[in-house]
């Protein structure tokens, strides 16, 4: 019996990672990613699965990102009782993300109830902060760069990506009909020149390979993050007003807290209050001083808080609901930051419709924008957006630092793609925008001369 790869998700959209591999009889799944943006899009998480979860054998997890993890606990109420595979820091991160993707999609419901905006009737979470606790016990950790025997037809090693803490390329080792083939899964692949997080790991060899696109069709500025920084905080000082920043917890905070924390060392920006409105970005810190592999921060510094990286002088981390609603109040000069990075959901929501139609404050993307999110209609120039059932004016100034993003861009993944000391048999184009994708495949053709495919929604790939 040959292998299959079946693609349910992260095919023509950045989000719902999801990648059906069948060995023999047993089924393993690549990812359990939580589809997210647009309503269509965010309803495939509804749509009953092509396969029973009693019939996976085993979840293997690229990172902790919730468009690669958050589908699992759905998984395993559904009925998966088996081992989910990932390195150290994903298994911690975990911990923090999933609860809380439980519970702010429980607030979500509860919210949409009592305002009555919701399609549905009743609104309903995808699944409580309980199911998501329960699902936690299936994780099992992996080192990275020792393989992993599953069974005597499959084998993986996890290799270090750069995107985040803990985050992992998945080189699997699959044996059937006499011979072995090795099929590669890039996750989310971090860049080559960054100042916090460690470079990808170069794979030598591989039969198939699956490769994010997610910045295939663009190159990121060459301006600095630094520069962008000082720009937007000045300008808000200058107008009295509030910079809101809305930034995945995990990862990307940390990185405009470092970048912050050096600004305000040189000179470069005043010392005004920040505000990290995210219990889950305060805990996460701690994550980041036991896994320090990962990055490039000493350690011992993130030990100590007075010569902390990430603490700035007047910070304050928030984590009641109380200490939240009273940032409304909160005047100018001031820093906000919160979940989540592309505006679907949490405090951010309630920052944006707070701060939106005022005309002194900025809102700084640092993050991709998926097609459909309350981001990307920002960023794109919306002149009004849709919260809560109402639509807000926007008259704040927007601005994205397209220089921060964790992702490589078309030349980080080139030169990923180009560390294969030969062709794969094929490679699979997913995790991007249409137009990225099928940018970066036509520029792989072109470049390395590899055979590419963009597979479809539920399309089935035979691994000879």
């Amino acid at each position: 019996m040959s292998a299959t790869l079946t693609f349910l998700g992260a095919v023509g959209t950045v989000t719902g990672s999801r990648f059906l591999l069948q060995v023999e009889d047993k089924r393993y799944l690549i990812d359990c990613g939580m589809f997210q943006g647009p309503a269509e899009v965010e309803q495939l998480n509804w749509q009953e699965l092509p396969f029973s979860p009693h019939q996976l054998d085993a979840v293997l997890l690229t990172h902790a990102h919730l468009d690669h993890t958050g589908y699992l606990p759905k998984l395993v109420r559904e009925g998966f009782r088996g081992p989910v595979y990932a390195t150290d820091a994903t298994c911690a991160l975990l911990e923090l993300l999933l609860p809380d993707s439980g519970h702010l999609q429980e607030e979500q419901a509860q919210y949409a109830n009592k305002k009555g905006y919701s399609r549905h009737r009743p609104a309903l979470p995808l699944y409580t902060a309980e199911e998501a606790v329960r699902s936690l016990s299936s994780l099992r950790s992996i080192a990275v760069d020792r393989s992993l025997a599953l069974d005597k037809h499959f084998s993986v090693t996890m290799r270090r990506s750069g995107h985040i803490l803990g985050a992992a390329i998945l080189e699997c080792v699959v044996h059937t009909d006499g011979r072995s083939r090795t099929v590669v899964f890039s996750g989310d692949l971090g860049r080559f020149d960054q100042e916090m997080m460690k470079p990808p790991a170069l794979i030598a060899s591989a039969d198939y390979v699956v490769v994010e696109s997610t910045y295939g069709d663009r190159r990121h500025p060459e301006t600095s993050v630094d520069d962008e920084l000082q720009e937007a905080v000045r300008d808000v000082v200058a107008r009295r007003g509030v910079l809101v920043i809305p930034s995945f917890a995990v990862g990307r905070t940390q990185e405009v807290l470092y970048h912050l924390h050096k600004l305000q060392g040189m000179g470069r920006i005043p010392t005004i209050p920040i505000f990290v409105d995210s219990p889950m970005a305060t805990d996460a810190t701690e994550i980041y001083c036991k896994y320090g592999d990962d990055h490039n921060l000493a350690v011992d510094l993130l030990r100590d808080g007075d010569n902390c990286p990430l603490r700035c002088p007047d910070i304050h981390f928030v984590r009641s609901v109380e200490e939240s609603k009273r940032l409304n109040e909160l005047p100018g000069p001031a820093i906000i930051m919160s979940a989540s990075g592309m505006c679907e959901g949490g405090r951010i929501v309630h920052h944006l419709k707070q701060r939106l139609p005022d005309s002194r404050n900025i809102v700084l993307f640092v993050g991709f924008q998926a097609q459909g999110t309350r981001g990307h209609l920002l960023v794109n120039g919306a002149k009004t957006v849709r919260i809560h059932g109402e639509e807000i004016p926007v008259r704040a100034r927007i601005s994205p630092i397209e220089s921060l993003s964790a992702h490589g861009d078309k030349d980080d993944l080139l030169r990923w793609l180009s560390g294969f000391s030969r062709p794969p048999r094929g490679s699979f184009m997913v995790h991007g925008e249409p137009e990225a994708r099928s940018a970066f495949a036509a520029e792989v053709k072109k470049r390395l001369g590899w055979r590419v495919e963009t597979p479809e929604y539920l399309e089935e790939v035979s691994l000879r």
